[in-house]
Parts: structure tokens; C-alpha cells; sequence
């Protein structure tokens, strides 16, 4: 017999909901195949096979509460199964439509009149209902945390603009080159990732973060990038991104972002983040004020490009335009040097010419 075990949770996390088996008593199963999904405070996680036999028995039922080394199940390894590799069936999630963040901003326009141009269905009177559902152990550590942020930083945000034109015009003069290359599109987030961590590494206070009486500062960017999944907001870690080149940081980030939507993301890669950016702009936010991801000191808020009026050389032009804004800690970073940083930010995505992107 080979027992499935709750995998390790990370340092802080004792406890996890088993969510769902994925299969039965009685159901072959191969090395690899996903046998149940589980639930901490800060992750869903799936529980792969690591032998092949037949499930023959569940210790825990769905929405039981389980440890790590906990055993939930037994695989009879002594039995013979087939070898037809067939997939695990996850229960169906409603899915809503996202907004491509490497899509140009004129398809992104187009795609969000189609989807607002459909028709809107009245609600009666006689549909109305009342549903109490309990709150997922992840979406009640998601409350936690974000209260906890709050309750104990002195948060202010600052904001400024970016002209998007020279990154589109670099990216469409280079993506065909980069795409050959590097097997990647170049997208945005590269130079976003890129520039905070330059400007991090001048201004390295917005890089910190307290603890007790203590500032605690890093030589490297290890950079959250906030991904939007079923479960709720998650923010996985790309480590030392200030030394990766473009197609390692965009490569990253989609590595990152499908292990988040499809429940693959370890304990590993939510910890130890020194600076977070999330993009509302995939959604269409035009401005907001990001809550800072605990214990780091500072987020950068991305959103919706849109084509403004600006002046440049005395005329008056449409640029696409996007609005930038920086929440921080007020306990640790003046106003001055996070009002710095954020034009720092600016002015290196306006001349992204001073950028190698590996081509």
C-alpha cells in the first residue's frame, strides 16, 4: 500500500481544506496523475500520484480539515492498471472573460464594445433569492491580510502618468525578431518589471520593509506580480528579476500566472517578495490605489491604456496614456522619494530605448 500524504504548506500554514478528490475508490491511477486539490490559507494545491496502482481507499472526505503528513488515501501498488493516460476531471468554474494584457490597446477597445454591446436581461421580481455560502479558508486569509495592511501601515499613494507610445512602437518594430528568437512575445510586463527594479535599486528603501524596530533591506528584487484567478487574488514571486533578461521576466511571469489559474503554484512561490506590481488595467481600471502586499512597503498599480489629449512641442496630439500609481509606506518612505521613484519609473518606460531586450 502507498500512502497519499498533505504535502508541506509552507512555513506558516498548520492546517488545509480538502477541497475535492479528483478520483475515486476503485479509479486506476498513473505516477503524475492529479488525485485531489487542497486549500491552505494561501494556496490551493493539487496532490499528485508518485506510484501507480489503484485508489482503494479515502481517508478524509471534501471539506475536511487536514495537516501536513496527513494521510488522506491509500494506492494498492500491487494491482494491475491500465496504462491509457486519462485526465483528471476538475469540477467546471465559471469563467469570465479577461482582456489579453499583450493585446494592443485598439483590439482591447474592440473586444470590450463587443462584450458591453450584448443585451442585458432584466431580472424579475420572481428570481429573487438569498445565498449564504461560507467564505473559503483562502478567501478569509485574503480578508486577513488585507486588513492587517490597513491596521498597521501608514499607507498613502502617489500617482503619475506614462506615455505608452514608445513601448508600442518598440514592441511592434521588434516583436517578430523577439518572438523568433526567444519564443516569447515581448509584452509589457517585461519593461514594468524592469523598470521598477532600476528605480529599486536607487530609492532601496522602497525595496524594504520593517520589522519591529528594524528596516530591512535586499540587494535583489524579488517581484510579486498579482495574478486574478478563480480563487481570488494571488501574488506569486519572480525571483531576482532584476537580473533576468526580458524573454527569462515575460517567460516568468506566464509560468507564474498558468501555475496560479490552474492551481499548480507551490508554497515557495508566494514567499518572500520585496516589491509587487497588479494591473487593473487588464479589467479596464482607469485609476485606483493598490493595498500594499504585507510585509513589503510599496506596490505599483498598472492600468487601462487609453488614447488622451497631451502636448508635446506646443501641439496638442493623442497619446495612449496610462496612469500609474504607487501605494507605499509612509512609516519607512517619504513622500519625496516615492514621488521620485514613480518619476523614475516614468521616465525609464518613456525611453525604453535604454533597455537591452535581448535582440
Amino acid at each position: 500500500m502507498f500512502d497519499i500524504k498533505v504535502p508541506s504548506l509552507g512555513e506558516s500554514d498548520t492546517e488545509a481544506t480538502l477541497i475535492t478528490w479528483l478520483k475515486d475508490v476503485g479509479d486506476d491511477v498513473l505516477v503524475d496523475d492529479i488525485i485531489a486539490e487542497i486549500e491552505s490559507d494561501k494556496i490551493t494545491m493539487e496532490i499528485t500520484a508518485t506510484e501507480s496502482g489503484k485508489l482503494v481507499e479515502h481517508l478524509a472526505e471534501e471539506e475536511d480539515t487536514v495537516e501536513p503528513g496527513q494521510v488522506i488515501g491509500r494506492i494498492d501498488t500491487s494491482m494491475e492498471v491500465s496504462q491509457a493516460k486519462a485526465p483528471a476531471v476538475k469540477p467546471e468554474k465559471k469563467v469570465e472573460p479577461q482582456v489579453d494584457p499583450q493585446v494592443e490597446p485598439e483590439p482591447q477597445a474592440e473586444i470590450t464594445s463587443q462584450e458591453s454591446s450584448a443585451p442585458v436581461e432584466e431580472q424579475g421580481l420572481a428570481e429573487r433569492e438569498i445565498v449564504r455560502e461560507p467564505m473559503s479558508r483562502l478567501r478569509k486569509r485574503i480578508a486577513t491580510r488585507l486588513k492587517e495592511a490597513q491596521n498597521t501601515a501608514a499607507m498613502l499613494t502617489t500617482f503619475n502618468e506614462v506615455n505608452m507610445q514608445p513601448i508600442m512602437d518598440m514592441r511592434k518594430s521588434n516583436q517578430e525578431t523577439f518572438m523568433e528568437k526567444h519564443d516569447v512575445k515581448l509584452g509589457f510586463m517585461s519593461f514594468f518589471t524592469k523598470a521598477c527594479a532600476a528605480a529599486c535599486a536607487e530609492f532601496p528603501n522602497i525595496n524594504a520593509y520593517i520589522d519591529g524596530d528594524d528596516v530591512v533591506y535586499h540587494n535583489y528584487i524579488d517581484m510579486g506580480i498579482a495574478v486574478s484567478t478563480d480563487n481570488g487574488l494571488m501574488v506569486p514571486v519572480l525571483r531576482d528579476a532584476g537580473i533576468k533578461s526580458f524573454a527569462e521576466i515575460e517567460k516568468g511571469i506566464i509560468d507564474l500566472a498558468t501555475k496560479a489559474r490552474e492551481g499548480g503554484l507551490t508554497p515557495d512561490d508566494l514567499q518572500g517578495g520585496t516589491f509587487s506590481i497588479t494591473n487593473g488595467g487588464i479589467f479596464g481600471s482607469m485609476l485606483s490605489t493598490p493595498i500594499l502586499n504585507t510585509p513589503q512597503s510599496a506596490i505599483l498599480g498598472m492600468h487601462t491604456i487609453q488614447q488622451r489629449p497631451v502636448v508635446e512641442n506646443g501641439a496638442i496630439i493623442a497619446r495612449p496614456i496610462m496612469y500609474l500609481a504607487l501605494s507605499y509606506d509612509h512609516r519607512l518612505i517619504d513622500g519625496k522619494d516615492a514621488v521620485q521613484f514613480l518619476v523614475r519609473v516614468k521616465s525609464l518606460l518613456e525611453s525604453p530605448e535604454a533597455f537591452d531586450i535581448g535582440i
